[in-house]
């Protein structure tokens, strides 16, 4: 009797493909525990300490993600102002303002950035906003503002100090040694300090700090400086004597120490000259106020001498020539030719 075998050709391709996927499966499941075995053998903490920076680490983007939210809705400025409610009901708030370092400047101008900040509780004071106010001031170099609990705000300023007078406009400025301009000041309170004027002049004050120092023995000596042209200084001295300097940083202090040393040896200073030229490299011109007048007058006087000399020549001539003639032909008192007198031509 004849037996027909069906073979379940389908059934079996499906179960050892799944067969074959198991065993990569079981496969992959060894390769990658030996991998996570691996990288725990490297890492310096155990299973158990990588455990717990794991769920910090998740805590902390779940606080962080919380944060953002709450921000979104207002939460952390509600609380701000919550908490400095309860500092002001305190009595954690700004009452009194104290300020010092302060010298030359009117303080009443920092006063009036301060006090705005009065009856704030201290937890919502801007202290760097503060502080760029203040800073803002012509006067204040620099300032530090602080906390003094719990109802005090204290103001440390660092003042500027005037170097010189900016002279413009027939307005007189105070100035820094960088040539920040502080405030407007009188005659009376600009005496003593050196007078700057010219265009440009208050951007030049550390070159001529520089320049002066090449002779220190000079520098008490100047009154006022002028910047010439954007390019070179005159320098007024307190007698009253003026300094032409040459252009070039170099070639100013060249001339202005060899000045120094003229004036040691025959103290130009206070001496006849008006004025000192010394743009020129190789020699110095000086004016001597009179002295073009009195040499003008010279020539004048001996031009007159030399005219009047000529013309009393002439008046000799003259006076020569009417005797010769007198004496030739004689004449009565009537003045006509006397009796028996022959002319030249007779």
């Amino acid at each position: 009797m004849a037996q027909t075998i069906r073979r379940g050709g389908k059934a079996v391709r499906k179960a050892a493909a799944a067969s074959g996927t198991k065993r990569k499966v079981r496969a992959a499941r060894r390769q990658t525990g030996s991998m996570i075995d691996q990288v725990m053998q490297w890492i310096p903490f155990s299973e158990e300490t990588l455990h717990r920076i794991l769920m910090v680490a998740i805590l902390g983007g779940a606080a962080v993600l919380a944060w953002v939210v709450a921000s979104m809705a207002g939460v952390p400025q509600l609380a701000e102002a919550e908490v400095a409610l309860f500092a002001s009901k305190s009595g954690f708030e700004v009452k009194r303002v104290e300020v010092r370092g302060v010298n030359r400047m009117n303080e009443l101008k920092i006063y009036e950035k301060v006090l705005g900040q009065r009856d704030q509780a201290m937890p919502r004071l801007d202290i760097a906003g503060l502080r760029d106010e203040l800073l803002q001031l012509s006067w204040v170099k620099d300032a530090r503002v602080s906390r003094q609990l719990p109802d005090t705000l204290v103001v440390d300023v660092i003042e500027r100090s005037p170097h010189a007078v900016l002279r413009r406009d027939g307005k007189l400025t105070l100035i820094d040694e960088t040539g920040s301009p502080l405030e407007t000041v009188s005659p009376a309170k600009a005496k003593g300090l050196l007078v700057l004027s010219g265009n440009g002049a208050e951007a030049r004050v550390p070159d001529l700090v520089h320049l002066l120092d090449a002779a220190p023995a000079l520098r008490p000596q100047v009154a006022e400086a002028e910047w010439i042209g954007n390019r070179r200084w005159n320098l007024t001295f307190k007698t009253r004597q003026v300094l032409a300097l040459p252009e070039g940083e170099t070639e100013s202090a060249s001339a202005l120490l060899t000045f120094a040393r003229m004036d040691g040896v025959d103290r130009l200073l206070g001496g006849k000259v008006a004025s000192f030229d010394m743009r020129s490299s190789d020699r110095i011109y000086m004016r001597v106020p009179g002295r073009a007048d009195a040499v003008a007058a010279a020539a004048r006087a001996d031009a007159l001498e030399k005219s009047t000399a000529k013309a009393n020549a002439a008046a000799g001539k003259t006076e020569a020539a009417r005797a010769a003639v007198a004496s030739v032909t004689p004449l009565n008192s009537a003045g006509a030719k006397a009796p028996g007198s022959k002319t030249a031509q007779d």
